[in-house]
């Protein structure tokens, strides 16, 4: 190996360890691996021109041509030509791509969701400090000047971090530069031929001790060692905080102040996922109202009513003082049940965001302080800094109660509701269309197909809920959601306002909280972990209404369970549904034909076949990827393995079982083996002899739980007891939610050395190996390849 190919490939391993510093920044490490490829092919161009050779600047040049025309097949190729050679659509896409990135950065917190944004500024910044690089210790043979765009890099990753990257990445940074300057030392010496050891010099007389040779190094070294520790000072300070959002209980949400007269909304989708996974469900709201049943008090923070391709977010509106009496509800009309009830709501001294929770459509609100009235979204938004910390609030708000018959037959909505609220980008793919027209077959009415669409997400599509999915809002993942079958709420109400508007039906989105829960004294408890998003679709008469596509997540509304209204002959609404997807029906023999040990524990529900289908037909084009780069994912994945495959199963443990008692009472079981398996992963070994009650007991004392911890164990163990003892199982809810306080509480009482193991080298991972032997054992039983098998199989040797 030649000394500039050994250093080209030193060059390349110091980027992608010093990008490494950017994994804890986002939720999904798949972007290293595109990142690795694509900057391995841009190192071959730049080995490949400098053999040739050709002139430095023509091999820089060919570099940035050859990384172009990548960014453009794997981020833009609907817009280019030819699927890879640059247009100005493809341009234009990369601007978009990049606004939405840089919105992103600034709205998400740590770790964000990998959007599309997200992941071109990561992949797209890595091979511009690979070109940097490169260029500088390869082609103008200048290692030293290298290490500024690698602590930049670096610099980039401890300034997003809340607290840094950590010391792991920051020594694998350090030891990647190091590589490199090695790699040039070895290179220019072999230039030398073979070094032999002589006297050492003698120091200069006038500073002793001085080797005078070695002076304009050190200058150099001291120049980039000051100048790289002004850009460790200088970046972090001025790279933008990521605050969590509109949902997020610290802060967040549109800046009030200037009591101007428009204001546009922080997307509050930023921190919706965020909220869903807190590891503690803590109280932001408490509230009680005069309804009979809470089961639709949905409070609504405001709505999403624009969709450009890139994401949902709420339009630019005018503002004014918060009148007396709201308006009448747009398109809500006098025949329409509608009962008047009036709610008293506090919020947490921690929950300080600047839009106002309501039920909607409210009708007034009595709140101190500075705060102003969004007519378009009768939305209540605080002026100059005002937030709901520690405010108690009434609002007055209409219980509405449209019949199917009424939205079934409910007549065109005007044309300025139909113009805005119909309108969907160039970009989305024509398959979401096709998939909704597939959908709602036979309908008679718009009633008839929003109740297809709610009921095909919710119940017979085959989707999973799952809140570790990437949050995408772009007119991309919304075609991947719709293959893969698997999100949380975002995806459904995103997915089906979509839809709905591909169908000609008014639809956007609204995003706050569900009812929450009921407590002793006959108040309603909201918690941070109710955050939601569900679609509203108008129907004229009735104005905009709430539909629910998210399965297991708050309640479908009454008007959608009735039977489809009889003013039409067709009565083909349950059997288009079942014939448009015979798959779904037949996702139940899977569990049926599944063994009882592995239906007890939940493990039958990774063979849900549209979720396979679904992983196999979108996303990114990751198949020719790994193909491609098998040396990177044997450096990078492999020893992630365990980890990965610890964290699939977790959630597939914890994930949505369906509906049924049947599944309820799989997924306490399955809940359950998590909790023990997480408690071995910390070194609580197992003991299959034990109840679960003194299992749960020998995990308290050994992992020397907190009391919240602890109860969240017991809370496990009294549930499996249930749904294995008593005559009538009960499923009961919350158990996902106990087994991440467990492991929440197991995590900070153990020792850092005992987190690292069960972070990436988890003990119960020794499972993969049983199943493993488990069904070779099987294997040579079937093909009768045992002790005596062998005999039969080989032939007697003649005597």
């Amino acid at each position: 190996m030649s000394g500039r190919t050994r250093l080209a490939l030193c060059a390349y391993a110091a980027t992608l360890m010093a990008a490494s510093a950017l994994l804890p920044l986002v939720l999904s490490a798949g972007w290293l691996v595109q990142a690795g490829f694509l900057l391995a092919v841009q190192s071959g161009v730049g080995a490949a021109a400098r053999r040739v050779p050709l002139a430095r600047p023509v091999t820089v040049g060919a570099q940035v041509l050859v990384s172009l025309l990548l960014l453009t097949v794997f981020f833009v190729r609907e817009q280019a030509f030819a699927l890879f050679l640059p247009s100005p659509d493809s341009i234009r896409e990369f601007g978009v791509l990049l606004q939405a990135g840089g919105e992103d950065v600034g709205n998400y917190a740590t770790p964000a969701p990998l959007t599309d944004g997200i992941r071109l500024m990561l992949v797209g910044g890595v091979l511009v400090i690979g070109l940097v690089v490169d260029a500088l210790a390869v082609t103008f043979r200048s290692a030293a000047p290298a290490g500024l765009p690698l602590l930049a890099l670096y610099s980039v990753a401890a300034g997003l971090s809340d607290g840094g990257a950590g010391w792991l990445f920051f020594v694998l940074a350090a030891a990647g530069y190091l590589l490199l300057l090695l790699a040039e030392g070895r290179d220019r010496l072999s230039q030398w031929g073979r070094v032999f050891g002589g006297a050492p010099r003698r120091s200069n007389e006038h500073s002793p001790g001085f080797d005078g040779g070695a002076s304009a190094p050190v200058r150099t070294g001291r120049r980039i060692g000051a100048f790289a520790l002004g850009i460790a000072l200088v970046v972090p300070a001025a790279l933008p905080a990521l605050d969590g959002g509109l949902l997020d209980p610290t802060g967040g949400g549109a800046g009030g102040g200037g009591g101007g007269g428009t204001i546009s909304a922080v997307n509050p989708l930023v921190s919706l996922q965020n909220s869903l996974q807190q590891p503690e469900n803590r109280e932001v709201l408490r509230y009680r109202t005069s309804a009979e049943s809470a089961q639709d008090m949905y409070l609504r923070i405001v709505s999403l009513d624009q969709f450009d391709g890139t994401s949902w977010k709420p339009a630019e509106r005018s503002i004014t003082d918060v009148p007396s009496q709201f308006p009448q509800p747009q398109g809500l009309s006098g025949d329409v049940p509608a009962t008047e009830i009036e709610t008293r709501i506090s919020a947490a001294d921690n929950y300080a965001q600047t839009w106002l929770p309501m039920p909607y459509p409210a009708t007034e609100v009595d709140i101190e302080g500075q705060w102003r009235f969004e007519p378009k979204g009768r939305a209540v938004v605080g002026d100059r800094g005002e937030t709901t910390a520690g405010k108690t609030y009434t609002v007055g708000s209409l219980a509405v109660q449209p019949t199917a018959d009424k939205l079934a037959g409910a007549p065109a909505p005007n044309s300025d509701i139909f113009n805005e609220f119909t309108d969907v980008p160039d970009s989305l793919p024509g398959d979401v269309e096709a998939k909704a027209r597939e959908v709602t077959a036979g309908a008679a009415n718009n009633y008839e197909k929003a109740v297809k669409l709610q009921d095909w997400f919710a119940v017979s599509g085959g989707f999973r809920y799952d809140v570790e999915v990437e949050a995408g809002s772009g007119a991309a993942a919304i075609s991947r959601f719709l293959k893969d079958k698997e999100g949380f709420c975002v995806h459904f109400s995103f997915a089906m306002a979509s839809m709905a508007r591909t169908l000609d039906i008014p639809a956007r989105v609204a995003v706050g909280f569900t009812p929450g829960s009921p407590t002793s004294d006959g108040e309603m408890t909201v918690g941070i972990r109710d955050a939601h998003a569900w679609p509203e679709l108008y129907f004229e008469g009735v104005g905009w209404t709430r539909f629910e596509p998210t399965p297991t997540r708050g309640s479908a509304p009454d008007y959608t369970r009735q039977d489809t209204p009889t003013d039409t002959p067709t009565t083909a609404a349950p059997s288009s549904t079942a014939s448009a997807a015979p798959t779904d029906s037949a996702a139940p023999s899977a569990s049926e034909s599944c063994p009882p040990d592995l239906r007890r524990f939940g493990d039958c529900t990774t063979q849900d076949p549209d979720a396979g289908a679904g992983a196999a037909g979108g996303g990114p084009p990751w198949g020719t990827i790994l193909g491609i780069t098998a040396g990177v994912l044997v450096l990078v994945v492999v020893p992630l393995l365990p980890l990965l495959w610890r964290t699939r199963v977790r959630q597939v443990r914890l994930g949505s079982g369906g509906r049924t008692e049947a599944d309820g009472v799989a997924r306490t079981l399955a809940a359950w083996l998590e909790a023990t398996d997480t408690a071995w992963d910390y070194g609580i070994t197992p003991d299959d002899a034990q109840t679960p009650r003194k299992a749960a007991a020998r995990i308290v004392r050994l992992g020397e739980l907190d009391r919240e911890p602890a109860e969240a164990v017991h809370r496990l163990a009294a549930a499996v007891e249930q749904v294995l003892y008593a005559p009538a199982p009960r499923p009961t809810p919350g158990v996902a939610e106990d087994v991440r306080v467990v492991r929440a509480g197991l995590h900070a009482s153990m020792s850092r050395g005992v987190r690292l193991r069960a972070t990436f080298a988890p003990r119960s991972a020794v499972r993969v190996g049983w199943a493993v032997a488990d069904r070779w054992a099987a294997l040579k039983e079937r093909w009768g390849v045992g002790r005596w098998g062998l005999e039969r199989l080989v032939p007697r040797r003649a005597k």
